[in-house]
């Protein structure tokens, strides 16, 4: 999508100007809704995998995570490619491409065949995203443009926060492989609708930016993979400080080659503007305080407490429920409300949500957590009003296409990492507290059960009478993460109001001025 919206507010083909609208928006929206249920759905799903896979720890975060870093990684290329092809064919063959991935996955006989299917439905999505994203840039225009965008943003985050509840109902039912299967069940029928939308083109298409594509796609997954691996093969190991090494060397690669760049995947500048830097943190501190809870709570109440994945997701519904009702009432205030407020507002609501949620314990009543989870999803409903429209009117309207993509490309990256982070911490901690009680040949096998949803097999791998140590763990594990977690949106939340100073309005016209103070949603 960076360079795909780039060449939207430029000409397209010279084809009539049908557009379709309502259809383009109902046919975007509907696809990107469904893509994300399978990413964080897949958590859910973990146990049965694992046991069904005989498979380790690490090996089964790559289902969630191969996902999030594909679909992170290749929106650097895809946007191009779409600039290139055309928007259309490239919203298209990510459908198709996703139903096949999720087709693979359903009767994958292997984890390592699993994973590679993942990594294909990351890719796809990212397809989807943004040649989805640039239809709608094409078909829309102004403030109707805006509102659209605002109602992708929901669609994402509802694709998201509903996925463990999706996943647990399919996966108590029917299995795992039917999780995945339905997913491309359900997608695949919106290709018939795509011969009916408007292809577009970029007139003067620049190229695909295949370095800076290799460099960020390449410094991302080595990031990620050092996270994920570091709690398993030690911090110290030589491949884990090699893949941090290349990851750093990777991106100041990366900031070269688009400085230097005419036409780049990425405008780096961007980030020189306080405000558009504070919109695009935004999804990367909500990726630690929403989506990563979404991957890791349900292992957690299904190995402490014993939840069914069906439970597991149904309980999930306290955090994600607000996301259905919040959005639609911020829009129709943030006409009225500063924008900087609306931001700080969200991280607040998240930060105050994951304090409190630290009062969850072995069979905690929903009464106990209902207040805390209901926190934190009313502070990411708040986001999803107004964020998508936020970082298209943070800078000036030329410039709006490759804003757009620049955010997303940092909501998608910040996921990845967040999920890896927040995982490699529950893992440090946990198996550093049963070192307390279990020796070190015993303690890793048990956290890799735990976090897997499975007390069963910690108990086994630990010996008789270890639940009790194995549940203190993982609990206290929890807190440590529920604590960072808000202390990460708390700073955030005084970083982003610090960068979000709305600018002066003298200059500007009115229009521009009243977008600029709420009108975004």
């Amino acid at each position: 999508m960076p360079v795909a919206l780039e060449g939207v507010s430029m000409e397209v083909t010279a084809a009539p100007r049908r557009t379709r609208p309502g259809l383009t928006l109902f046919a975007v929206c509907a696809a990107i809704v469904l893509v994300p249920v399978t990413a964080t759905g897949a958590s859910v799903a973990l146990p049965d995998i694992s046991g069904s896979l005989s498979t380790s720890l690490a090996s089964a975060q790559w289902v969630v995570n191969a996902f999030f870093l594909a679909f992170a990684a290749f929106m650097a290329i895809t946007g191009s490619l779409a600039d290139l092809t055309g928007r259309r064919r490239m919203f298209g063959g990510g459908i198709a491409l996703f139903c096949a991935a999720m087709l693979v996955a359903t009767f994958a006989p292997s984890i390592g065949l699993l994973v590679g299917a993942r990594v294909l439905a990351g890719v796809g999505a990212a397809c989807v995203t943004t040649g989805g994203s640039a239809l709608l840039a094409h078909a829309f225009e102004g403030p109707a443009r805006t509102r659209a965008f605002g109602l992708f943003g929901t669609a994402i985050g509802l694709g998201l926060a509903f996925g463990p509840l999706l996943a647990g109902l399919l996966v108590t039912s029917l299995g795992w492989r039917a999780f995945f299967g339905a997913a491309a069940v359900v997608v695949l029928p919106l290709l018939a609708l795509v011969p009916l939308l408007t292809e577009s083109k970029d007139a003067h298409p620049a190229g695909a930016d295949w370095p800076g594509a290799f460099t960020f796609t390449a410094g991302l997954s080595l990031f990620v993979l050092a996270l994920i691996e570091g709690p398993e093969l030690g911090w110290g190991s030589p491949l884990v400080l090699a893949a941090f090494a290349a990851f750093a060397v990777l991106l100041t690669v990366f900031v070269v080659i688009e400085r230097r760049k005419d036409h780049p995947m990425i405008d780096v500048s961007l980030f020189t503007q306080p405000r558009f830097l504070a919109i695009c943190a935004m999804p990367v501190l909500l990726a630690f305080g929403f989506v990563a809870l979404l991957i890791a709570l349900p292992p957690y109440f299904m190995a402490v407490d014993g939840l069914s994945a069906s439970g597991a997701g149904l309980l999930l519904v306290l955090l994600t429920g607000p996301t259905l009702v919040v959005p639609i009432a911020i829009s129709s205030i943030a006409h009225r409300v500063q924008q900087r407020v609306l931001l700080v507002v969200t991280m607040l609501l998240v930060a105050g949500g994951a304090a409190w949620l630290t009062v969850i314990h072995p069979g905690a009543s929903i009464g106990e957590i209902a207040g805390p989870l209901l926190c934190i999803g009313a502070g990411f409903g708040v986001s999803l009003a107004i964020l998508d429209g936020a970082a298209v009117s943070s800078v000036e309207p030329a410039r709006a296409g490759m804003a757009a993509g620049v955010f997303n490309t940092m909501r998608l990256g910040g996921e990845s990492v967040a999920i890896a982070v927040l995982g490699s911490l529950l893992t440090a901690v946990t198996q550093a507290k049963l070192g307390d009680t279990l020796s070190e040949e015993k303690a890793g096998p048990v956290t890799a059960k735990l976090l897997q949803g499975d007390m069963t097999g910690a108990v086994d791998a630990a010996g008789p009478g270890a639940r009790d140590a194995a549940t203190a763990a993982y609990t206290g594990a929890l807190h440590i993460g529920l604590w960072t977690i808000a202390a990460v949106s708390l700073l955030g939340a005084i970083t982003v109001g610090l960068l979000a100073r709305e600018p002066r309005t003298t200059d500007r016209e009115p229009d521009e001025a009243a977008e600029l103070t709420g009108q975004t949603a």
